[in-house]
């Protein structure tokens, strides 16, 4: 009788840990940890022998494990209002990259407008015990504030106002920018400039709102309410908008939006009509999506830069978690100008005119 072939064993290799990567790197094991951990009183010359020996093992540190350790978990959570917008996932972009350089890893969460959503978004974020939260969302953050401020979780806003210890805002300057829009379409010769709102519940569509009507008094334009429409913030808003204004009897000669989402939609509003840009009607966005730029013709648009947000949103966030008794701070300011593209031109009247 045949004996059957003994099975062949599979040697999995052995798994790397803390004690094989303290022995390539020639430190002690308390040395790795701190190291790991980014403790920033260790030697700098032994936390790079570390890495490179956690590199060399492909030893990947338990993230979990240290956040049980440490009470951290070195994690922060990013909320923002929609995916959809391409504005949001340039913001997420650099948010993870700063996050990334001051050795945090990061939740992302979308609300959509929708209070049910917000609430979701809280409970994600609590359940992971960020250490902190960025609440981009251009939105209605009540709730969110009130939850994470029961759990003592610094948190940073934009356009919002706390009123309690470790909250942070980051006030985007939208007057400079739009003030330099509305000065550029004057000096063409423009006197017919419109408006295409957000949606007027949120903070920064009302205050971009506000700082175009401001703006118009300055440059001594007369608005007229018959040329400013809420839209939604989208492309379909952006559309259906501009189809109401070529509706009018008596049009604007140009526009502003509130976003770039819907000066695209304008832009396809005025295409289906057989109208040109900036020939027939003259376009400006706001945020200077990284599409913007590829639109035919570019767009002109007022950058808020997403560099800036993020940057400024990690660093407040750090420094309250550094410094614990840190009060709430309204400070930081995000800068807004113009860029100019081809978008923008003299008015049809002025153009036959100087013929």
């Amino acid at each position: 009788m045949k004996r059957s072939p003994k099975p062949v064993k599979s040697e999995t290799p052995a798994k790397i840990d803390i004690r094989d990567v303290a022995a390539r790197a020639g430190v002690s094991i308390a040395t790795v940890s701190r190291a790991i951990n980014r403790v920033p009183t260790v030697d700098p010359v032994l936390a790079e022998r570390v890495w490179a020996a956690a590199a060399e093992l492909n030893y990947f540190p338990n993230t979990q494990a240290r956040a049980l350790v440490s009470g951290k978990s070195k994690l922060l959570g990013l909320i923002v209002s929609e995916i959809t917008n391409p504005f949001f996932p340039e913001l997420i972009q650099e948010f993870e990259r700063v996050a990334v350089e001051r050795g945090y890893e990061i939740l992302i969460a979308s609300t959509n407008y929708d209070r049910k959503r917000m609430e979701q978004c809280a409970r994600r974020m609590l359940e992971r015990k960020v250490d902190g939260v960025a609440v981009m969302t251009f939105g209605i953050e009540d709730f969110l504030f009130e939850r994470f401020a029961e759990d003592q979780i610094p948190v940073v806003f934009i356009d919002a106002a706390p009123e309690r210890p470790m909250s942070s805002v980051l006030a985007v300057d939208y007057r400079v920018g739009i003030n330099e829009g509305v000065q550029h379409l004057a000096g063409l010769a423009h006197r017919k400039i419109g408006f295409i709102t957000g949606p007027l519940r949120l903070r920064s569509a009302a205050a971009r709102k506000a700082a175009f009507l401001s703006s118009l008094k300055s440059a001594g334009i007369k608005a007229d309410p018959t040329w400013i429409v809420e839209g939604e913030h989208t492309l379909e808003s952006g559309r259906d908008a501009m189809v109401k204004i070529l509706a009018l009897r008596e049009r604007p000669t140009a526009m502003m939006c509130s976003n770039d989402m819907t000066a695209i939609g304008v832009q396809h509003a005025l295409f289906e009509a057989k109208l040109r840009v900036p020939e027939d009607f003259s376009l400006i966005g706001f945020d200077d999506i990284h599409l913007a730029e590829y639109t035919i013709p570019p767009l002109t648009t007022v950058r808020m830069s997403c560099k800036d947000l993020a940057l400024k949103a990690v660093s407040a966030l750090v420094a309250h978690l550094q410094l614990k008794n840190l009060p709430a701070d309204a400070g930081e300011m995000i800068p807004t100008r113009l860029i100019v593209r081809q978008t923008t031109g003299a008015p049809k009247a002025g153009k036959k005119a100087k013929r």
